[in-house]
């Protein structure tokens, strides 16, 4: 009887667990799999697009504030209050003609919009919510500061480069200062070709924000190669220049011209005969710069203003002391900006171009005198800047030795026969 009973039960233990590994199987092949779809965040001004519609304007010319919210089921006591909520946070009672605005109505409920979007410019917007907590605040966008290489073959001018190159124009003006002490670039040579590395600001990934800085440049001029290097040689100062492949500074203590764009259109001649005054022989002893009227006059270098003054033949003119050794004067300008006794650095603005005077159209003429004697400064051998120490020359030359390989193994394209054969004669007469 035991015995019976002992296997009874050791069959009914084997049934029941049996029975519950069946009843948990079949409960699991009735639990209905439910696909859930997560649709992710698409965020525009902090927003979830999947829960917002937006209507996107341009602001025309009266609009006001108060007056879109308004033509959008808004009234102007509920107008009202949320201006007195932001008041001291944001401003949008002035918007500008032609600049951008959104509306965020919520997908459920487009009676009304939820939020307000000012874009004035392109790397930050103002942001206004009109519902439920009411605020408004400034927002930057993220800058995005990316490395970019770029080549060119001058066929006419840099800017013109630039264009049919697809580079930013921009850098037009990023190179003229770079090698402002080194190349004339109104007498570029067709055949000229350059190379650059330089960071360009970037918001929303593909809206530019202009170029950032200039890292290292090649430039080929008349079958010579111009290296260009960034390098701060004083933390403290933080001042960056641009030196050469053999840490030679590229400043000099004068600038190639008053002016950064401005063809030579009259030279330092001694000799030069005018058919107006009978051809008789009429020196000029300055060096005659084209440019339009308003166009910012520089100070070719550091020096004290010594006169800014006006006569009937020079216009207004300015003369400036740099040392006591050489002086510079600039006449027929517009109008003077620098009084006497100033001290004036390299590349300030010290007047600009026009037509006062003896002058048949809007220039500036450049005089340079040097130990009191008027001189042809294009052919004057000017003094450099200071050296590096050897010891910053070496860690100038460890800094730029990965950007200089970067540099070289950019392609010039297309290749110019031109640039090769100047190249060739300009090593041929070195040698």
């Amino acid at each position: 009887m035991n015995k019976v009973f002992v296997l009874l039960y050791f069959f009914g233990i084997i049934f029941v667990f049996s029975s519950c590994e069946m009843n948990n199987q079949s409960m699991l092949t009735e639990i209905p799999v439910v696909k859930v779809d997560i649709k992710p965040k698409k965020l525009k001004y902090g927003f979830d697009l999947n829960q917002y519609k937006i209507v996107k304007k341009k602001v025309r010319r009266g609009d006001t504030f108060g007056s879109i919210l308004e033509n959008n089921g808004i009234d102007y006591p509920e107008v009202y209050d949320i201006l007195q909520s932001i008041k001291n946070k944001v401003s949008v009672r002035r918007l500008v003609a032609g600049k951008s605005y959104s509306l965020f109505y919520s997908k459920d409920s487009i009676s009304t919009p939820k939020a307000f979007v000012y874009e004035p410019q392109v790397d930050s917007y103002t942001l206004v919510l009109l519902r439920d907590s009411v605020y408004g605040k400034k927002v930057d966008k993220p800058v995005k500061i990316v490395q970019k290489e770029g080549n060119g073959l001058i066929e006419n001018s840099l800017y013109e480069t630039m264009m049919n190159s697809g580079l930013n124009d921009q850098l037009t003006y990023y190179l003229a200062d770079v090698y402002a002490w080194n190349i004339d670039f109104y007498r570029l040579h067709k055949g000229d070709r350059f190379k650059v590395i330089y960071t360009e600001k970037f918001v929303d990934d593909t809206v530019s924000l202009g170029v950032e800085r200039i890292k290292a440049a090649i430039f080929q001029h008349a079958g010579k190669e111009f290296y260009a290097f960034e390098f701060q040689p004083d933390s403290l100062k933080g001042i960056v220049e641009y030196f050469d492949e053999k840490a030679k500074n590229l400043r000099r203590a004068f600038l190639k011209a008053p002016v950064k764009f401005g063809p030579v259109t009259s030279r330092y001649n001694l000799k030069r005969r005018i058919a107006y005054y009978g051809n008789r022989i009429k020196p000029h002893r300055g060096t005659d710069f084209a440019a339009n009227v308003g166009t910012p006059i520089l100070a070719t270098a550091n020096g004290v203003v010594v006169k800014s003054s006006y006569t009937r033949g020079n216009g207004n003119y300015v003369t400036i002391k740099h040392n006591n050794i050489y002086s510079t004067q600039y006449l027929h300008m517009k109008r003077r900006k620098v009084k006497v006794g100033e001290f004036v650095t390299q590349g300030q603005v010290i007047g600009w171009v026009g037509m006062t005077g003896y002058t048949s159209g809007p220039h500036v003429c450049y005089r340079f005198w040097k130990n009191n004697r008027q001189v042809d400064p294009f052919k004057q051998k000017l003094p450099e800047a200071k050296p590096i120490t050897n010891q910053l020359k070496i860690d100038y030359l460890n800094a730029i030795a990965d950007l200089k390989t970067q540099l070289d193994c950019i392609s010039f394209t297309p290749e110019s026969t031109y640039i090769n054969s100047a190249l060739a004669l300009s090593h041929s007469d070195i040698n």
